[in-house]
């Protein structure tokens, strides 16, 4: 398996093709001028600020060429990016930038007062703005006709990302060289992407999401990139045709806000081939909305420790499955076991997944390294998954999230998604709370759509059509919005907060 050099060899192949689209200023840059800006990046690196292979470089700036240009740099220097959440305050950022042992960081203007923040008392890292007259300067120096590769092994760490953190610390994952590359390539035959689709990114790239969903796969297939500085749902839209945008990737979040723009009613939007969701369970409806403009979706499923593509179905599969994320992709191993570790068959198990496609484990931290990664190379998702008679997965939900009820399994996504097909639900999340006599039942947090009155009690009717009565929440909650992460996932933690203080205030 080769070093992870993707932008340098498909310059090297087709250097006139564009490669990239900068939608704020309008900038086309060529496979060449892609790769030669990230040539010069990496001359900052190793000539200006004397970094190595294996030193870690932070990178605080929302979506742009200097953030591409950066991720790729890591690919042929050997120095190990570590995106930080651009969202996050200095205070939260602080354990990650120690974590890490970053060398050096660099940062976009905006975020100064951070940067500066997090560089005090840390006189050895080096700090860097992406704008103004340093980064100028610096860019200017750099000679790319002099630079030449690192030589980087498959295992040798290509990136550090760090876990969202919704419980505990973040952990940092580390991400190989192999596992970049073979991620991208397997997406890319996979999900049978073509060198013509225009692929726009717009979810953030400091999550494995903006990086690597289509990022990596994109331009190792030759396809455009379409770059968003961050998400606004009627630019997406009006980028979509004069771009000829063939694949649109987001959490179900976003697309409900895509929907409800106004363009998404009047978007010539004939060149999309397919949109793919991840990260949540997508609500029927949406669904729905978008197969009545002529819009095929799919659903994805990965994690950033397994890469973020790990399953592909069909355009015809994705009609007839709904709700599964399809099978896994070629040479890539997938197992359920049950709580002893054995492997299931015919039932809920975690999921495990084997392959190239697989990381390190967590930086400094072998305890969750090997809670996490058996010594067969399995790695243990914490995902329940059925699988269907034509071997098709389904998830089934988190296994932290799984309570049990009178003695018997609940798998809250299992819930959701029935709860989902209501037509008068926009939103909804299952936690399990205590009780007296079963000992957890379901409590069901729902948002209704625009205009739609609905019960509790007239709620769990629907789901005794579908549902065994002990999977049945006994606690609705009605709310305006689900607390959820940058990338879409809901915060269960939150809602169990939420749960005690209604009832403390009920009693």
């Amino acid at each position: 398996m080769i070093a992870g050099d993707i932008l340098g060899e498909r310059a090297r192949i087709h250097p006139d093709k564009t490669a990239l689209v900068y939608v704020p200023t309008g900038q086309r840059l060529s496979y060449a001028q892609l790769n030669e800006m990230t040539m010069r990046v990496a001359h900052v690196w190793t000539e200006q600020l004397g970094l190595g292979k294996g030193d870690r470089i932070g990178i605080l700036a929302q979506n742009s060429i200097e953030n591409v240009c950066a991720f790729f740099a890591a690919g042929k220097t050997g120095v190990v990016i570590v995106p930080l959440n651009a969202r996050q305050t200095a205070h939260e950022l602080a354990y990650v930038v120690e974590d890490a042992g970053l060398a050096a960081l660099m940062y976009e203007t905006q975020f100064a007062g951070v940067a500066e923040a997090l560089s005090s008392g840390r006189e050895a890292m080096k700090l860097l703005a992406l704008e103004g007259p340093q980064w100028a300067t610096a860019m200017a120096c750099a000679d790319p006709r002099g630079f030449r590769n690192t030589g980087c092994g498959a295992e040798d760490i290509y990136c550090l990302l760090y876990t969202s953190g919704t419980t505990g610390k973040p952990k940092g994952v580390m991400l190989p060289h192999r596992m970049i590359v073979w991620n991208a390539y397997n997406t890319a035959i996979s999900w049978q992407i073509r060198d013509s689709d225009v692929i726009p990114i717009f979810t953030p790239m400091y999550h494995a999401g903006g990086l690597t969903v289509f990022l990596t796969p994109g331009l190792l297939l030759g396809c455009t990139i379409v770059l968003h500085r961050k998400f606004d749902a009627s630019e997406v839209w009006r980028t979509v045709e004069p771009e000829r945008v063939s694949i649109l990737m987001a959490v179900p979040t976003i697309f409900k806000m895509l929907m409800e723009a106004p363009e998404f009613a009047t978007c010539n939007a004939e060149s999309v081939r397919w949109c793919v969701s991840g990260g949540a369970p997508l609500p029927l409806y949406i669904i729905e909305a978008y197969l009545k403009r002529g819009i095929l979706f799919k659903q994805g499923y990965g994690l950033t420790e397994v890469g973020v593509n790990c399953f592909a179905m069909s355009d015809e599969d994705a009609r007839r499955k709904l709700g599964s994320i399809g099978k896994p992709f070629l040479f890539t191993g997938a197992k359920r076991i049950d709580e002893l570790g054995r492997e299931v068959t015919d039932d809920i198990g975690e999921l495990c997944l084997k392959g190239l496609h697989v990381s390190l484990g967590y930086w400094r931290n072998p305890a969750a390294t090997a809670a996490a990664l058996d010594a067969e190379g399995w790695f243990h998702t914490g995902d329940k998954a059925r699988v269907d008679e034509d071997g098709f997965y389904y998830i089934a939900g988190r296994a932290k999230d799984m309570f049990i009820s009178g003695g018997v399994n609940v798998y809250p996504a299992e819930v959701e998604a029935e709860l989902l097909l209501h037509p008068g639900v926009e939103d909804a999340a299952v936690i399990g709370v205590e009780h007296a006599k079963w000992g957890e039942v379901g409590a069901a947090f729902v948002v209704l759509r625009s205009g739609v009155n609905a019960s509790g009690e007239s709620l769990g009717e629907f789901l005794s059509k579908s549902l065994a009565r002990y999977k049945v929440p006994q606690h609705f909650l009605f709310v305006h919005e689900l607390p959820r992460t940058a990338f879409g996932k809901v915060m269960k933690p939150e809602l169990q907060r939420q749960f005690v203080e209604r009832s403390q205030r009920s009693s």
